[in-house]
């Protein structure tokens, strides 16, 4: 056998040259394109690369801004903010086993599978899982040392007073943003504007380093309240043993600076912590003083005796027919708790007749009686812009009849708030101006607007002093130290049209009645039916707050301290 010839077979043609040359040009053209794509996208393209890589290991989180801090006016704290830490992950980065998930679940007081269900859900690159923790609990956290699991600096809102101004400052959420009262009302002033900080994480997910602040927060004002903190602690101290003492639904209490129209204290009961707000009902929520309305019964008589004086139709020593307590008008009768046959003005006030008093307002033209009402501030907000506040009503004096205009003579058939209320008295307190009010501290008093003349407003503060002596409506709201003035009121309460068997028992009053420089009003709601009188019920509240507050600002006393006088017999009863 040819065995060369055999292998000549098997060796193969040599390729053509043309071939090599193309698979030459082939490479070189491949190579220029990755050169270049690489140019490309290095040199003009690279905010795509740049983006994608900071996916991997930047990230962006938001930076809380600092709450302003609410202060009382004296710059002791009312409302604060804390740091705290809120725990939040990055489903996508998070690595943990089941045996991991069930502790931090147990940490964080979560059942297991809603946290799985967070740390599951990729379609999402940020999600909290716990907000505002306790330091240990946070310390917990960080110890499990999960990869994708972060803690994030927040703030938690803390009131130091807590339940006693707790319906006025209201409270923050979780995002410390303002959801009720003075908090909500002053969002923009108090909440700053959050700022912005990029970070960098390893491959685990967790943040190894700040690269720096896009923008830096800016913290909100803070802001200085009228109220004196001593003042509120003592008056919610005084409601709270009364509403306590006298079984009743609930109470507030007003004091004003008589001379500026601060807001000094603001009470309501009962109450709530606004600190620990778990099992909190909205009834204790309520901003009672502000946002309750009620008719004010007699408390008003010193207004329609005021107009009538005002306008010439009466001076204080003019005697009224009172009728034995029996007076009818449009075939309605309207009775005196204590029947007299002939009172003077002064005494009207003193034993607060409701004969005497309607006798008065029908001496005037309806519109007369309105506008004087109306100048006084019922039927209009106070101005003190806190949310939800309750304007109160006073009817269109076109709309009113004979009878109508002799009950609102006595505080039926118009209703006001609190605040309203007490707001109203400073026209007696100031020589017949009334204030606004404010529940911000006031660099200088604001002006008010003359309602009643220097001589009527002076005429009707001696007529208030009556009132507390003994043969008045109110001997115990007397002071030892200080002459004071006020009025009662005892209203029943008007439910579905009609007048029923539960009362609102309330004073205002104000002192030192020589030159008055606080005004407390005292609203008690629904208390015990055997004792349910104003002078009985609201007046000893206003002398212990009263007397306190005096004290505590340093009022010079005006009366010996011995004035007190026990009323020789029982206390003049009145109903309105």
């Amino acid at each position: 056998m040819n065995y060369a010839a055999s292998a000549n077979k098997d060796i193969p043609a040599r390729l053509p040259g043309w071939r090599a040359t193309v698979l030459f040009v082939a490479l070189l053209l491949g190579l220029a394109g990755l050169i270049g794509r690489g140019v490309y996208l290095q040199g003009f393209h690279n905010d795509f690369l740049q983006e994608k890589g900071n996916q991997r290991y930047s990230r962006v989180i938001e930076v809380s801004a600092h709450r302003g801090m609410i202060t009382d006016r004296n710059g002791d704290p009312l409302a604060v903010s804390t740091p705290v830490e809120s725990v939040w992950a990055s489903p996508s980065d998070v690595e943990a086993d089941n045996k991991q998930v069930k502790q931090l679940a147990q940490i964080l007081n979560m059942d297991t599978e809603e946290l799985k269900s967070r740390l599951l859900d990729t379609s999402r690159d940020f999600v909290y899982l716990k907000r505002q923790l306790p330091p240990d609990q946070a310390a917990k956290v960080v110890s499990l040392n999960l990869p994708g699991v972060s803690m994030q600096r927040e703030y938690r809102r803390y009131y130091p007073a807590g339940e006693e101004a707790a319906q006025l400052l209201g409270f923050t959420g979780q995002d410390d943003n303002g959801q009720e009262g003075l908090e909500l009302a002053m969002q923009e002033q108090l909440a700053g504007k959050p700022g912005s900080q990029r970070v960098i994480k390893d491959r685990r997910g967790r943040i190894v380093e700040d690269a720096g602040s896009l923008h830096a927060p800016k913290p909100g004002s803070d802001i200085a309240l009228s109220l004196d903190a001593n003042v509120q602690h003592l008056a919610y101290r005084e409601l709270a043993d009364a509403v306590k003492q006298h079984h009743a639904k609930a109470g507030a209490v007003v004091v004003l600076d008589a001379k500026s129209g601060e807001v000094l204290a603001l009470a309501n009961y009962p109450g709530y912590n606004p600190n620990n707000r778990g099992t909190v009902s909205p009834q204790s929520m309520r901003n009672r003083a502000i946002a309750d309305l009620f008719e004010p019964g007699s408390t008003m008589k010193p207004f329609t005796v005021a107009t009538a004086i005002e306008n010439g139709k009466v001076r204080p020593e003019t005697v009224i027919n009172t009728e034995h307590g029996k007076f009818t008008v449009n075939n309605r009768t309207i009775h005196d708790s204590h029947p007299e046959s002939m009172l003077t003005v002064a005494q009207v006030i003193q034993k607060s007749s409701n004969v005497g008093s309607a006798k008065m307002a029908l001496m005037l033209p309806s519109e007369t009686l309105w506008q004087s009402f109306s100048d006084s501030g019922f039927g209009s907000s106070t101005g003190s812009n806190f949310p939800g506040e309750a304007s109160g009503r006073l009817r269109d004096p076109k709309t009113w009849r004979p009878i109508e205009q002799a009950t609102m003579s006595y505080g039926h058939g118009l209703s006001v708030n609190l605040l309203q209320l007490a707001r109203a008295y400073t026209v007696f307190a100031n020589d017949g101006e009334l204030k606004p009010v404010s529940l911000l501290k006031l660099d200088t008093p604001a002006t008010g607007k003359k309602v009643f003349s220097d001589k009527t407003a002076r005429t009707l503060r001696g007529m208030m002093e009556l009132v507390v002596q003994p043969g008045g409506t109110a001997p115990l709201a007397q002071v030892a130290g200080y002459r004071v003035g006020g009025k009662t009121g005892t209203a029943r309460k008007l439910e579905n049209g009609r007048y029923v068997s539960r009362y609102v028992a309330s004073f205002v009053g104000f002192a030192p009645a020589s030159d008055p420089r606080l005004i407390v009003a005292v609203m008690i709601d629904e208390p015990d039916n055997s004792q349910y009188y104003g002078g009985l019920v609201a007046a000893p509240v206003f002398s212990k707050i009263t007397g306190a507050a005096l004290h505590e600002l340093n009022v010079p006393n005006d009366a010996p301290l011995d004035n007190v006088i026990a009323p020789s017999a029982d206390i003049v009863k009145e109903e309105v």
